[in-house]
């Protein structure tokens, strides 16, 4: 028998359907279709559906802020985070288009725009270091530090600034805008320049002093004999480092500064050389080292005897260490069961014992930085699990991610080890950082390494998928990748819209910008099979003008707003202007509001998970307030064109007044 499974914005026992045939299963999904391991085809489609509206499930359009015209944490967390931010932001770059690739830079410039200058003034009146970024920030405010615990202690935001530093430079990479490049570029490089102070010359680590760790404030650093608290040799702040001058060399490539690539060129070659101190026997991280010789993490010490997981996992995900020591990591962290108790990583195991708060309240063990989940590390784990093939690991964090989906509990962090909401009295919960292990099992699939030449595709398909289409763009400078694939295994053929392609190896594909075209099918053949099958050569789905119901719902006024916004689309396509920001902003906000209908319809035919009170009605409710928010903060955009001096923004301002 031949099972076709058709998904589209259903639920997944909404449209099952079996005939007679003869070969593999298959799935037809909204975003995704192919066939074989149908289980994860699913996943990928839910996963992919998260960052679009969407009837069933809570979605990205529900984190958009009017008040900066970007991204949220959440309804309950006013600002923009470094920490939270980072695994979702990373995994779910490439698939971002507009408007969501403005409304993240709009949320990172939150960031650099209130920088650490030397003068600055901050919360808590901070004055951080030239080239300081911040624990979060929104408008008029940046916290320079981490702003729970002991802050009077704290150290500056040393790995959120490699963090920061990362995100944006992958986002400058993947975009390969000139202009955009030329005003970020400076601002990288005073992060890169203010990590640097903190290089010791005798053994090429990074100090780093309490809470200046990415998932902070469970770092202490160094405990002196009197008790007060230092700075001691911080792992993770080498390894995101690393990863950030990956990118940061490629983009100076870019950009031609050769001078400047081979200065960061060397730097990270001295920070890896400090990375073998870090290391146990076994070839996994430790945490940290004190001056004094001390080192914390060693998994079974009598002292510090805990495994520290974000590093390890980093170094996976971010390739800073090669496959072999990849592999190494990856069976430590699978030997020690207690580190996914519920299948989400937690950061540590047992708990921390060098802590400068005793292990109890907030800081007991499994309920926040020492032993709670944070979706932001599950991100980053999968994508290590996807590189070394762990797929049953990823399809395990997609399920427990659902557990909480289903329930519309999309909380963080999570506490009781990964296992409960840490806003329970909250109906309904939501955070960005939630969406990462849905971008990890989406970016995981093919990679995507973005450099100054071009990108490095590396196919991670799970062995029981014999067909794979994604049918949606990935973002590559101006270009637009469909991809696909055809059999399992090492890669043997490539077609780039229809026409045989030399730039491969067994264990990936290579896309030279100047070489690619506009819009590029990219067909891979794995293991022998033709990559003439794959069902992409006849197109894939692209975003069309969005369309109106008949009867659009009557709820605050929603149905005169979806008029007057799509009316403006299809003046903006008419006048060129239809892959600009303002009209996906505005087909954003048409197919949220198009959305609240479908889903009322849904729920009033059975099709989807009814929800008990109050969760339903505040359910309900976020869709009505997400559609509100994208016509008000577009309404702000338009209006503030009004004073603009540029003439293109002049232009969309006439269309829109017409």
């Amino acid at each position: 028998m031949r099972r076709i499974v058709v998904v589209s914005m259903l639920s997944l026992s909404a449209a099952t359907f079996i005939i007679g045939a003869q070969a593999a299963d298959r799935f037809e999904g909204k975003y995704f279709r192919g066939a074989g391991d149908v289980e994860y085809l699913q996943l990928l489609d839910i996963a992919r559906r998260m960052f679009a509206p969407d009837p069933e499930f809570q979605n990205l359009p529900m984190l958009y802020m009017p008040a900066w015209n970007g991204l949220v944490e959440g309804p309950t967390w006013d600002a923009w985070w470094i920490q939270n931010s980072y695994g979702t932001t990373y995994c779910a770059l490439p698939f971002y288009q507009e408007p969501f690739a403005t409304f993240l830079q709009n949320s990172h410039d939150l960031w650099f725009d209130q920088m650490g200058d030397g003068k600055r003034v901050g919360y808590h009146n901070w004055v951080a270091p030239d080239g300081a970024l911040c624990d979060a920030a929104r408008p008029g405010l940046i916290i320079y530090k981490q702003g729970d615990g002991r802050v009077e202690i704290h150290d500056w935001g040393m790995e959120f600034t490699a963090a920061g530093l990362l995100m944006q430079a992958e986002l400058l990479l993947i975009g390969r805008d000139a202009q955009a490049i030329g005003r970020y570029l400076p601002k990288l490089e005073r992060c890169a320049d203010f990590i640097e102070t903190r290089r010791d010359p005798k053994n090429n680590l990074f100090l780093a002093g309490p809470a200046g760790n990415l998932l902070a404030p469970s770092y202490a650093g160094w405990q002196r004999p009197d008790g007060t608290y230092g700075q001691a040799y911080l792992t993770g702040l080498s390894v995101t480092c690393i990863a950030a001058l990956d990118r940061l060399i490629e983009l100076e490539k870019v950009a031609r500064n050769s001078k400047m690539a081979v200065l960061y060129t060397n730097r990270r070659r001295l920070a890896q050389k400090g990375l073998p101190t870090l290391m146990t026997k076994e070839g996994y991280f430790i945490r940290s080292v004190d001056p004094d010789g001390v080192r914390h993490g060693v998994y079974g010490a009598p002292l510090h005897g805990y495994f520290e997981s974000s590093p390890n996992h980093d170094a996976i995900a971010f390739r800073v260490v090669g496959d072999g020591k990849a592999a190494r990591i990856y069976a430590k962290i699978a030997s020690i069961s207690g580190l996914r108790p519920y299948s989400f990583i937690i950061p540590n195991y047992p708990s921390y014992d060098d802590m400068y708060e005793k292990p109890q309240g907030l800081w007991e063990f499994g309920t926040w930085v020492n032993g709670g989940h944070w979706s932001t590390c599950e991100a980053r784990a999968i994508m290590g699990y996807c590189r070394l093939g762990k797929y049953d690991d990823a399809r395990r964090s997609m399920r427990q991610l659902l557990s909480f989906a289903r329930r519309f509990r999309m909380d963080n962090p999570l506490t009781k080890f990964g296992s409960d909401v840490y806003q329970p009295k909250q109906p309904i919960n939501l955070c960005y950082d939630t969406f990462g292990p849905a971008a990890a099992l989406i970016r995981g699939l093919f990679e995507y390494l973005y450099r100054a030449d071009g990108l490095t595709l590396l196919p991670h398909i799970p062995p029981g998928i014999t067909e794979l289409e994604q049918r949606f763009p990935i973002r590559f400078g101006e270009k637009s990748l469909l991809l696909s694939t055809t059999g399992n295994g090492a890669v043997t053929a490539v077609l780039v819209n229809g026409k045989r392609w030399k730039h491969f190896d067994t264990k990936s594909v290579f896309l030279p910008y100047d070489e690619t075209p506009d819009l590029a099918h990219i067909q891979i053949g794995l293991g022998g099979a033709s990559p003439g099958r794959a069902r992409s050569a006849g197109g894939a789905t692209i975003p069309l003008s969005p369309t109106l119901p008949s009867d659009l719902p009557q709820l605050s006024g929603l149905e005169a707003r979806a008029v007057q916004l799509q009316n403006l689309y299809d003046r903006l396509v008419k006048e060129g202007l239809g892959e600009s920001y303002e009209a996906a902003h505005a087909e954003l906000a048409v197919e949220c509001i198009r959305t609240v209908h479908t889903r009322r319809l849904l729920l009033a035919e059975g099709k989807i998970q009814t929800l008990a009170e109050p969760s339903r009605s505040a359910a309900d409710k976020s869709y009505i307030d997400s559609a509100i928010r994208l016509c008000d903060g577009l309404e702000n955009v338009l209006k503030s064109y009004a004073q603009s001096q540029d003439p293109r923004k002049q232009r969309i301002y006439q269309i829109w007044q017409r």
